[in-house]
Formats: C-alpha cells, structure tokens, sequence
C-alpha cells in the first residue's frame, strides 16, 4: 500500500484516522496504530513483518541493558548496533559484495524488506540515544515499536531521532493545515514528479550513444526534479499524516536547489538523514576537531556511506565520492566562496546546481558506465539520431513541458510565498481549503489514469 492508492485515501487512511480519533486513552490508541502499521506493511510485504518485529525485539531488549548503567553497557551498545546493520548488510550488500568478488550471490537485496534502511537507522539511533542519556529507554515495548513502524514515515521517512520522539500524542483540533499539506504533497508525486519521470525515463531508455547534448542535459533536468518531488512529496504526505494522529515529525526539505554550496544542498536535502550521519558517524569519527586532513577523511567516508545507503551499488559510490570530494574541496576554499557569494551569488548557485544534476546523473544511471558515457554526450557538441530527436520532442510536448516548467516554479521558494500571502487575507483560509480540494481533485483524475510510478526512496 501506498499513500497515492485509491485503497489508501479513500479506505484505510478516513477509517484509520477516524477510529484513532474515537479511542479513548493513549495506550489504547498506541496498540491501534501499531495494528493498523502492521496492516499498512503487510499490504506491501507480509513475509517481510517478522524482519520488523524481530528488530524492534532487539533493539528494545538492548535498550533494557544500557539503561542499567553497568560497566557492560559498551558491549550492549556494540551488539546493538551490530545486530542492526547486520539486518541491514545481510540485505542490501551481500549480492554486491559477492558480485565485485566475482561470485554469484544469493539474491536477498530483491527479498529485501521494505523500508529496512529506515527502521534500522530508527534502531540505531534508539540504542545510541539511550547509551548517551540512559533515562530516554522506553519502558514499554508498544510506544517504542511505535517509534520503529508508524506507518506515515516507515517506507521512506523522515528519519526520527529518538532523542526527538513524542510518544504521547493528541489528535490536533483542527486537522485542516494537515491536510492542506497532505493533498501538497500527492500533487508533488502525481502531477509534478509523475511528469518529470515520464521525460526522464524516456532519456534513461536510450543508450547514451543515442543522445545528443540537450537530450542528455534533458534527462538530467528532468531528473532532478522528479527525485526532488517525488521525496519531498512523500516527506510532506508523511509530516502531514503524523500532524493528523498528533505527532511531529522533522522536516526534511528546504528548497535545495536554491543552494550557494553543495554543504548548503546537503543542509536542506534529506535533512534527517543529514542530522543522522551527523550525530551517530560524523561526530563519533571526531568531525572537524582534529585539523583538516581528519575532518576532510571524516567527510568523505560519511558521503561514502550516504551513498551505499541509498543502494548497493558503483553508481550509489561513485555519488557519495562526488558529494564527500565537492563538500570537502568548498570547506578547505570556503573563505573565498564566502567572498563570491557575497559577490556573484547567482554564479556560485548555478556552480551547485550544476554539481548535484551531475552526481543525479550518476545516482539515477544503471550502470558507472552508462553514468560516464551520459556525462561525456552533456558535454559533447554531437548531435541525436532519429530516435533521439524523436524522443525530444515527445517529451517536450504538450502538458508535459508545462509541468516540467510548473515544477521548476515551485521548486524555489514560491509555495510558501503565496501560502503566506493568501493566509493574511481575510478569506484566506477558505482560499487555501478550495486550493487543496481543486488539487485533491486533479490528483484523482491523474490517480485515475494509472501508470505512475513508486516513491523512489521506497526502495532504499
């Protein structure tokens, strides 16, 4: 099950948020949303639950044994969080691990369970948390499998330090600015990333010997914004289901192409798994206190493991390398970027947006070869044959073109504009109501003609 289902707004979420709503206590609450979590997962996956369950069991018993403040707690710590990314590895990189060795693996990365590089991530954070401050344990098993499987944010996130949990939530009065963002949110997959996949899954398909310049740069362009809709829609679908049920959840975009620096991007892409990488490698690595040449080495296996999270795989190394290279190289000249910034900001922006199509490049290529040769024609004068050309101009046209334009718009910071704007009037409230039914009603005509695609980070 997915959020931009007919199954799910139109039967499981009105039933789901309805029943909360009429419980009567807070456990009693808990147990029903870990019910309907475990029914959510297992549309998607029911052999993949015990995985879940099983992770949850063993963070929760390690956290017993680091709140005990024995002289053992290390070792719990290392268990702990070995047990996890164990989970995780065995997954996701024992094919590839096998396939660079020459060998033939056993194919768990596609049995791999969905959403596992979340909740292993939400596990590791709950045992590192409770080492640091042994008082934040969970004391009872329900709040904290709450923390690892609430539906909203159990496939793609936002990632929720423990340290950040609510645990005790109250259904908000007035659901209406949830909502609002929810419907923002489908509109961002259906009618803006659905688009952008539609022009850039037609440039992925060809052979990069097929493309000419523009074509290439198009797939690219076309790229980014679909992988910025796509994730920033599914964050906003699910910071808005957790405002509905009373919890808050981090917020993990910020405009990212209107960035001066590759470190600006990273401070508002996947902004919790920035704060992740932070807390619980980059910090524990000794982050920039040790002289450059540490904090440049720190930098760059964070990228690299940023990478391979999102993938086993050359392309996800060589993106992580490009990202970690790029963020040291402007901390080691981050005097005179400051003075350029001051200066040509406008320069030093279209420096970062630049660098991140060409990493997205490489991120989205099937292959570091198709990756290198795709680079090469975006930087070549040659020409596209036929198909190329044909492929052009299909995907320039029609409504198509005007949403690749619609969402290079509203990927600066032109919503929350007119929402203040619009908010400050005094019908403004009903305005932005009738906005979100009209976009309700366009998501449903787009859900109606099928065929779109799964949120891309549902398969890390």
């Amino acid at each position: 099950m997915v959020f931009n289902s007919a199954g799910f707004l139109f039967a499981f979420l009105p039933v789901t948020w309805l029943l909360y709503r009429l419980l009567p206590g807070e456990r009693s609450r808990t147990w029903f949303l870990i019910a309907a979590s475990l029914v959510f997962y297992a549309c998607g996956g029911l052999a993949q639950a015990p995985v879940l369950i099983g992770c949850a069991i063993w963070s929760f018993l390690f956290g017993r044994l680091l709140a005990r403040r024995d002289g053992a707690r290390k070792l719990w710590l290392i268990l702990a969080v070995t047990g996890d990314l164990a989970v995780l590895a065995a997954y996701k990189y024992t094919d590839f691990l096998l396939g660079a060795a020459g060998l033939a693996g056993p194919g768990w990365s596609a049995a791999a369970p969905l959403g596992i590089s979340f909740f292993t991530f939400h596990a590791v954070s709950y045992a590192v948390d409770v080492y640091r401050e042994p008082e934040r344990a969970a004391d009872r098993f329900g709040p904290f499998f709450l923390y690892i499987a609430f539906f909203p944010r159990l496939l793609a996130g936002p990632i929720l330090r423990w340290k950040d949990a609510s645990l005790t939530p109250e259904p908000p009065a007035d659901p209406s600015p949830a909502l609002r963002r929810f419907v923002r949110g489908l509109a961002k997959k259906l009618l803006l990333a659905e688009s952008a996949a539609a022009a850039a899954n037609a440039v992925f398909a060809l052979s990069p010997g097929e493309m000419g310049g523009r074509l290439a740069w198009l797939g690219a362009f076309a790229y980014c914004l679909q992988i910025y809709y796509d994730f920033s829609g599914y964050s906003d679908m699910a910071i808005a289901l957790g405002g509905l049920f009373g919890f808050r959840f981090p917020e993990n975009f910020d405009h990212p192409y209107v960035s001066l620096t590759v470190r600006e991007f990273w401070r508002r892409w996947h902004m919790s798994l920035n704060r992740w990488f932070t807390d619980y490698l980059y910090i524990p690595l000794g982050g920039s206190r040790r002289g450059i040449a540490v904090t440049v080495r720190n930098t760059l296996i964070v990228f690299l493991a940023t990478g391979l999270w999102h993938g086993a795989g050359w392309t996800f190394v060589l993106w992580g390398l490009w990202h970690g290279v790029l963020v040291s190289a402007e901390r080691l000249l981050a005097d005179p970027l400051e003075r350029l910034g001051k200066k040509a900001p406008g320069a030093l922006r279209i420096y970062t947006l630049l660098a991140v199509m060409l990493g997205f490049v490489m991120f989205r290529a099937p292959s570091a070869a198709y990756a290198l040769a795709m680079l090469g024609r975006m930087f070549s004068f040659a020409g596209e044959t036929a198909a190329g050309a044909l492929a052009f101009r299909r995907i320039l046209s029609g409504a198509r073109a005007a949403a690749l334009i619609a969402g290079t718009i509203f990927a600066l910071p032109a919503g929350p504009w007119l929402r203040q704007k619009l908010s400050a009037l005094p019908s403004g409230e009903v305005i932005l109501d009738a906005a979100a039914l009209a976009g309700l009603a366009l998501c449903v005509t787009a859900m109606s003609g099928g065929g779109f695609t799964p949120f891309i980070y549902q398969q890390f």
